[in-house]
């Protein structure tokens, strides 16, 4: 599967990239934090959820591309997204909707994923194209 990456990945295997895995974790974990949000905070809560779900889709999208180039501009838009959650994080620690305790795992999966993400655009962008 690795030198598949570099090419292309066939239908419906974007499931086996391990960004897609981590990326699909952090938007289930991050539901029931969304929902904690006060009331008052409904357009955090939204940019928190369209992002959570940008990082999904984008990986999926991308993978489905023709070759690694449009892969990796896909997989760019997933990392912007991943900052965003960051920030999104650490706006509602900062505004005391959270302690850190509760977003430990969600924070610790971002940075995986992260991690994840820029390894993949790494690979993406030493592919040859087709």
């Amino acid at each position: 599967m690795r030198h598949l990456i570099a090419i292309f990945v066939p239908m419906g295997l974007f499931r086996d990239l391990k960004a897609y895995q981590h990326a699909r974790r952090l938007a289930i974990l991050s539901r029931p934090l969304i929902n904690r949000l006060p009331e008052s905070e409904c357009d955090l809560a939204n940019q928190w959820r369209r992002a959570s779900n940008s990082v999904v889709l984008n990986l999926a999208e991308g993978a489905s591309r023709r070759g690694p180039k449009e892969f990796r501009r896909y997989a760019d838009v997933a990392r912007a997204s991943l900052h965003e959650i960051e920030a999104i994080m650490d706006l509602a620690l900062s505004l005391g909707y959270f302690d850190s305790a509760a977003l430990d795992e969600a924070i610790a999966t971002r940075d995986e994923c992260a991690r994840t993400v820029y390894g993949l655009m790494r690979k993406l962008a030493a592919a040859p194209t087709a």
